[in-house]
């Protein structure tokens, strides 16, 4: 800054490199400096154009689809999604079709009639070969993620199989692109979403494949698989007896968590040949590498078919799902009328063209090349697009590269400032990251103690599913308070500290040190914002975290705009105000690459509440609340830390106190009164109805209820107070269901002994129990009429085990190395109307015995524990079934029981 007359103004310093302006601090000198002062309504204009751009981002990157063409605008090598559609309609109007029921029937005859149809039309150069593939009994014993304790049983599964490729190159069958989705449901849904949404994108494209695959290099096969709601067992069913299989050589797998909107990849790998040439071709990209993060983190408690391609068959390729409103997942609310027109146009035409090019391609990458060529993961992909419409992809080594660059950049230049700075700067530097660690504090107190009262005084602890954007008033609008009172605490300090060191500067006037003191702040606070986030660059490139690259974009931008509209290399200089320019260029970038996402994770964890509670009533109700308040109140400490350093030189902060104030009382009002519902009819909670008969304490004299429980926290006093069949709520009844225990639930015995028949009680009868090297004991299981049930084995007393089939003595699971989660490890069986029910179970003991020394054991846990499931209705459910409210919706999974249910046990001392 040069000296002026007292009319003049002045330009703006670094506190580090200030040097004194004259050689007499005894000399006061005329200096003027700008007023620090802003207008708060330029900062709530900035504030609300932000949010409206973050807003926008997210529409253009999630919810602007394509117009869907009709056959006639597609043509014959196109894809319609009106023809689409109309497999939808059709595989949706057969209601539920899980595995073993008359309508999976019907679906399964229905795809195979329209991929003859396409065998009749296809190009006369190319050949169609359709298969109908029924899979004998099998057993699914990978061990990671969800099926770690658990052995997956399946036996006559049907899977409908089509191979397209080019009639006059014979070895083009030999490497094989596999394209897959499954056509079973679980009990509770006609699965719109989840996944005739996939199957019939299947079926358009494998007509018009079949127009194209003369020009092929290598085959498409199309894989229409069942069981994949029951622990992916169609997959692996196809993978380990199809002889089709050996020729696979890519695999991209198509779902559903939701239903409609972008099909996104969210996970892709581990060669990342498949996610660069898609990204080279898509029409309208969609896909993101932290979607890929939280997945495999296993926050998402959840498997798809690409789990066995990838870990079981050592392909590589892409995982594809549809994620928009993911709270009607495997309720009745995945139905046809909410599937957005514009979904599978998007789908289709982005599969159409990767298919015809990687097809075409003289090169497929083979099984495991990526374990064998690099076990260091560098060559991983990440990937995400911009807005919908780019895709950028690169590899994990580069990534590694860039990061460490600026992060040796961003250290020099830190060091550099504060070597120049002195020992003034870096105490300026260590108070301006204690405001960054105050605005963390203050913004998960104020969101977190929201969340533990919202249980306490609301009707349901997540009153937000069905109305998302409550969640803005009632977390966003805390954490931004909190960040806010913080930042400012923390700015409080830092003004005081610099006061002091201003007050050392005697040519200053009083009123001009006040000033620079002001401005001297702001800028600090503006810099702390890059501290924390070069540390998440730091730690994502430590452990190799794909999104990682958000850290980048946030770090980046920011500084670059500071240093060049801010910093000046000039040494004698003092402060001035921030320019609006820099905060909008610098945080430009993020937002375009970032808004859309942290929208989107928000909206998924939303619709996971839904199902939050994995063991109803196992979890505190606060608990989904916490998560999801911790979220929010991350993004906002990270994201408005720019931000937020502008405002304490503006009027605004007593505006933006009263207006967040404002907007979480209104909230909360809308919660309390009820006009605004938690659930609604297609926004449902979800619950089980289970008659349940027990006969684990006496088999002659069963026990016979009706269960009512719901994975949706909050208690069922409403429900059970509308549906009036004589339920008890409460604690005072533990429920073991095998997979899962229900903790908190509601039953009655009133007339619940008709509707279901001894005779269908299972039987575990001890046939052998020998006692040699280590003791062996033999059991046959006779399951009666269930085609689905799950068996625990208590490992705490067995070291190993052996599985048969009874009817003809097949070792179905070995004697070999068995996980357990718990204490014991579950055997889940699911298999069409020809599998068989009687089975063999062979013992190992473990040879550490929990007997007491009186001969009692430590504790009653009963060495096996059956559950069969039987798809019957009795008059006692059929009559809570009719007077369930509307907002709630049966939910179906692969460990939750049908609407009938027997439980059998047997005990140690048997």
């Amino acid at each position: 800054m040069r000296r002026k007359p007292q009319t003049g103004s002045s330009s703006a310093p670094e506190p580090e490199a200030e040097q004194e302006p004259t050689q007499n601090p005894s000399v006061t000198t005329p200096w003027v400096v700008q007023r620090p002062q802003r207008s708060p309504f330029v900062w709530l204009t900035l504030l609300a154009a932000i949010t409206y751009s973050c807003w926008g981002v997210y529409h253009y990157q999630f919810e602007s689809l394509p117009a869907p063409l009709t056959p006639d605008q597609a043509g014959k090598r196109g894809f319609s999604e009106f023809s689409a559609r109309k497999h939808v309609k059709v595989l949706t109007q057969l209601g539920p079709h899980p595995v073993a029921s008359e309508a999976i029937t019907l679906a399964q005859q229905y795809v195979l009639a329209e991929a003859e149809e396409i065998k009749k039309t296809a190009h006369w150069e190319v050949d169609v070969e359709v298969d109908s593939f029924v899979a004998k009994t099998g057993a699914n014993q990978m061990k990671s993620g969800l099926f770690k304790g658990k052995t997956l049983v399946y036996s006559d599964l049907n899977h409908i199989v089509v191979r397209i490729s080019p009639k006059y190159s014979p070895i083009s069958v030999d490497n094989a692109v596999l394209v897959s989705s499954h056509i079973d449901t679980v009990f509770s849904t006609g699965g719109a979403g989840d996944c005739s949404s996939c199957v019939a994108v299947m079926l358009e494209l494998a007509r018009g494949v079949s127009q194209w695959a003369h020009g092929f290099k290598h085959a498409v096969i199309f894989l229409f698989n069942t069981g994949e709601e029951e622990g992916l067992n169609g997959a692996h069913s196809f993978i380990t007896q199809h002889p089709w299989s050996s020729t696979i050589r890519l695999a991209i797998d198509l779902e559903a968590m939701g239903i409609g909107g972008k099909s996104g990849i969210f996970q892709a790998g581990p060669h990342p040949w498949a996610i660069e040439n898609y990204a080279a071709v898509a029409k309208y990209p969609s896909g993101y590498i932290i979607g890929q993060d939280i997945f495999s983190s296993g926050a998402i408690k959840s498997a798809t078919d690409f789990q066995v391609y990838k870990e079981l068959a050592g392909l590589s390729g892409l995982d594809f799902a549809y994620s928009d409103n993911s709270a009607v997942y495997h309720t009745k609310n995945d139905k046809f009328e909410l599937l957005q027109l514009g979904s599978l146009q998007h789908l289709g035409e982005n599969m159409l063209a990767f298919l015809l090019r990687v097809a075409a391609s003289s090169h497929l990458p083979k099984a495991s090349t990526m374990e064998e060529e690099d076990k260091t993961g560098l060559s991983s992909a990440i990937y995400f697009d911009i807005l919908g419409m780019y895709m950028i992809v690169y590899r994990q080594r580069f990534a590694r590269m860039l990061h460490n660059s600026v992060i040796a950049q961003s250290l020099l230049i830190w060091t550099t400032s504060l070597l120049m700075g002195g020992y003034p700067a870096a105490v300026s530097l260590v108070l301006s990251c204690l405001s960054v660690i105050l605005m963390w504090t203050f913004a998960l107190s104020f969101s977190v103690i929201v969340a533990f009262i919202i249980p306490l005084i609301s009707s349901s602890p997540v009153p937000y599913v069905a109305n998302p954007w409550l969640v803005v008033g009632l977390f966003a609008a805390p954490a931004l308070l909190g960040a806010l009172t913080g930042q400012y605490l923390g700015y409080l300090v830092l003004h005081t500290y610099l006061a002091n060191a201003y007050s050392k500067k005697k040519q200053l006037s009083p009123a001009i040190r006040a000033d620079l003191v002001k401005l001297e702040a702001e800028r600090w606070l503006y810099k702390a914002g890059s501290i924390q986030w070069l540390i998440l660059l730091s730690l994502g490139t430590y452990y190799r975290i794909g999104s990682s690259y958000l850290a980048l974009a946030w770090l980046v931008p920011p500084a670059f705009a500071y240093g060049f509209l801010e910093a000046t290399l000039s040494p004698v200089r003092l402060p001035k105000p921030l320019k609006l320019a820099t905060l909008l260029i610098g945080l430009a970038v993020p937002i375009v690459l970032s808004a859309g996402v942290f929208i989107r994770v928000a909206g998924t964890i939303i619709g996971t509440m839904v199902r939050f509670d994995r063991n109803p009533g196992g979890t505190p109700d606060w608990l989904g609340n916490v998560i999801l308040a911790v979220f929010v109140s991350a993004v906002m400490c990270l994201t408005l830390v720019y931000l937020l350093s502008y405002i304490h030189l503006s009027g605004a902060k007593r505006l933006i106190v009263l207006s967040t104030c404002a907007l979480f009382c209104l909230s909360l009002a809308l919660v309390l009164s009820g006009t605004v519902p938690a659930f609604t009819k297609d926004t449902s909670r979800a619950v089980n109805v289970v008659h349940v008969v027990d006969t684990t304490r006496s088999i002659e004299d069963p026990r016979s209820y009706v269960s009512l429980f719901s994975s949706t926290p909050g208690k069922l006093t409403k429900e059970v107070e509308l549906i009036n069949e004589g339920f008890r709520c409460g604690r005072d009844q533990v429920f073991d269901f095998v997979t899962f225990t229900v903790k908190y639930g509601c039953w009655t015995e009133d007339d619940s002994d008709s509707g279901w028949s001894e005779a269908d009680i299972p039987i575990m009868h001890v046939q052998s129990d020998t006692q040699g090297i280590e003791r062996t004991t033999q059991v046959l299981i006779d399951t009666k009429g269930s085609l689905r049930w799950s068996l625990a084995i208590n490992m705490d007393e067995i070291r190993d085990f052996a599985f048969t089939d009874a009817g003809n003595s097949e070792e179905l699971v070995s004697v070999g190395d068995k996980s357990a989660v718990d204490g014991w490890h579950v055997i889940q069986f699911a298999g069409g109307n020809n599998s068989p029910i009687k089975f063999g179970l062979t013992l190992v003991w473990t040879k550490n015995s929990t007997l007491k020394a009186d001969g009692k054991r430590d504790e009653q846990a009963p060495l096996l524990k059956l559950r069969t499931d039987m798809d019957i209705v009795t008059p006692k459910v059929e009559r809570v079934l009719s007077k369930l409210p509307t907002w709630c919706s049966l939910f179906g999974k692969s460990t939750a029981p049908y609407t009938f249910a027997f439980l059998s046990s047997l005990p140690v001392d048997f």
